[in-house]
């Protein structure tokens, strides 16, 4: 733990990165609003592909590069997944036509490459950055998780605390 809303994770492989999504997914609701930031190849899919495993959504979470938004139905009545990749966006015009403010209160929203652009979309949100080591060294991302407003204010606790094992 970093600070006050804020954790940081190192996540040594892929399968630790989508066990990570499922780990979050259990703390996530609809309205809940998630912004990824990270280089290309960093892991934000991975991540949320744990996430949807972790909601139990219908279809398998692919990367909406090239159709920009996806929904993912719940296949147990729980809030829809909506997956965004706002990289081929031309600015915060082009995510509104999008109408995410429509779906944001029902659905679980994440917008991969939203830095700067779907912040406005809810005053509540978890702002992750996905990085990962120097070249050729391992897998290993390290994953910064920023809850913003007063719905993160505690809510990163049983997060961080799983990261903590050894002091259950």
């Amino acid at each position: 733990m970093t600070g006050e809303g804020t954790i940081v994770i190192e996540v040594p492989t892929a399968e630790d990165m989508r066990a990570l999504g499922v780990r979050l997914a259990g703390l996530l609701r609809a309205g809940d609003l998630l912004v990824l930031t990270g280089d290309l190849g960093a892991g934000k899919t991975t991540l949320t592909q744990g996430i949807g495993e972790g909601l139990k959504i219908r279809g398998p979470v692919t990367s909406p590069t090239f159709v920009i938004a996806r929904v993912h139905p719940s296949l147990v009545d729980g809030p829809p997944l909506v997956h965004v990749d706002a990289y081929r966006l031309g600015g915060f015009a082009e995510l509104d036509d999008l109408d995410l403010d429509a779906s944001v209160a029902e659905s679980v929203t994440i917008v991969e490459w939203g830095e700067g652009l779907a912040e406005g979309l809810a005053d509540d949100r978890l702002e992750i950055t996905v990085s990962r080591g120097p070249a050729g060294a391992s897998e290993l991302r390290t994953v910064e998780i920023v809850g913003v407003g007063s719905r993160w204010a505690s809510g990163l606790d049983d997060l961080a605390w799983s990261e903590r094992p050894e002091t259950r």
